[in-house]
């Protein structure tokens, strides 16, 4: 915006000619009124400007909490492992021992993470089908999840009777489901079973095999 005022000049104060040469006194002009007028447009600029701003600053979007699947209690913590603070041994473990089982339900749950549900299957006893389904069947049962993961406990006594070897592994897991990205978080336990050195026995027989699983999904 540009504001002009005619001012006169310092001195004796001629009139000025103005249109059609009427003849007008400088002194006129009031200096007052002019600059009052002048301050009133700037002030309607100012206020103009100021409510064409934003009224607020944009809110940052949300940082998503983490979900409960991926944390899961820590154990001995409500909903975790039992906490079991025996010092565990850093010999070798034979395969027939309890940390031997506890191996094989590392191996289990490290095979559905990574989606080799057959293989996975295969840990089960008779092949498989001590799981309660086909191969093709248990893939679809864990194909549902997006993620999948496990803590594996402690192994309990191996129970020991009659040529026969069962021994308890405790373990929670967790991860989201595919429908919906909904979290789970379930702990139970898996019990393995092996046949003990007695004749006929097949290595197969006397390796460690899951006979059943209370976190298993059905079909």
């Amino acid at each position: 915006m540009t504001l002009t005022l005619a001012l006169a000049a310092c001195g004796g104060g001629d009139p000025t000619t103005v249109g059609n040469g009427a003849r007008e006194s400088l002194n006129a002009i009031d200096i007052n009124v002019a600059a009052t007028e002048a301050q009133g447009d700037i002030d309607t600029y100012a206020a103009n400007a100021l409510e064409n701003q934003p009224t607020s600053v944009p809110t940052p979007a949300p940082v998503p909490a983490p979900s409960p699947a991926a944390n899961p209690p820590a154990p001995g913590e409500p909903g975790g492992l039992p906490d079991d603070r025996t010092p565990v041994s850093e010999a070798p473990f034979t395969p027939e021992s309890a940390q031997g089982a506890a191996n094989v339900v590392q191996t289990y749950y490290a095979l559905l993470e990574q989606g080799k549900y057959r293989e996975a299957w295969q840990l089960w006893s008779e092949g498989g089908k001590a799981s309660g389904m086909s191969a093709e069947a248990f893939a679809a049962a864990f194909g549902k999840y997006k993620d999948y993961h496990a803590n594996i406990g402690a192994p309990g006594r191996v129970d020991a009777g009659a040529g026969q070897r069962y021994v308890e592994v405790p373990v929670q897991v967790y991860g989201t489901l595919k429908d919906g990205e909904q979290p789970f978080n379930r702990r139970g336990s898996v019990t393995l079973h092996r046949t003990a050195e007695i004749p006929g026995a097949t290595a197969e027989d006397k390796s460690w095999h899951i006979v059943k699983s209370d976190v298993a999904p059905r079909p």
